[in-house]
């Protein structure tokens, strides 16, 4: 093999096996760090796609087809957990009616005890209170800097 062609080989390998590394970390990352299911889930796709661009580097870098065809397998088994795993997302949300993480809760089986997440948001615990267009007819009430303001110039 020519030395040259060797060196290129090894440099895209590094290079392949690099952006790898950093999808399945920022999946990691995305994972330990949202209480979203959804994007929790994606997170988990992220790494997932992290290990099948590190397969084929080595794949190609190894002249063989082995690690092309276990990604062609990996992504088949994916598209399936993709669909199971969004039943289960709205099952939960349709129980819950929030995408939380702490959702999962009202899942588990009788026998076990609760676990209970003292970290929930202040938002969990309240609606939001949204703003209230007022009565036809009424002003609403001014701002507290219009009367440093000049009418003109």
């Amino acid at each position: 093999m020519n030395p040259l062609l060797a060196a290129a080989s090894t440099a895209l390998l590094h290079n392949a096996l690099i952006v790898g590394a950093m999808l399945f970390a920022l999946g990691l990352v995305g994972i330990l760090t949202r209480r979203n299911l959804i994007v929790m889930f994606l997170c988990a796709e992220l790494m997932l796609q992290g290990i099948s661009v590190s397969l084929v580097a080595w794949s190609r870098h190894h002249g063989d087809f082995g690690g092309q065809v276990l990604v062609i397998f990996v992504l088949t088994v994916a598209a399936c957990e993709a669909a199971v795993a969004l039943v289960f997302v709205l099952q939960a949300f349709a129980r819950t009616g929030r995408l939380d993480a702490a959702a999962w809760q009202g899942l588990r089986e009788a026998t076990l005890a609760r676990t209970v997440d003292h970290a929930l948001p202040a938002s969990d615990a309240s609606p939001p209170q949204w703003p209230r267009l007022s009565t036809a007819g009424v002003l609403p009430p001014g701002a507290d800097h219009d009367s440093l303001e000049r009418e003109h110039v």
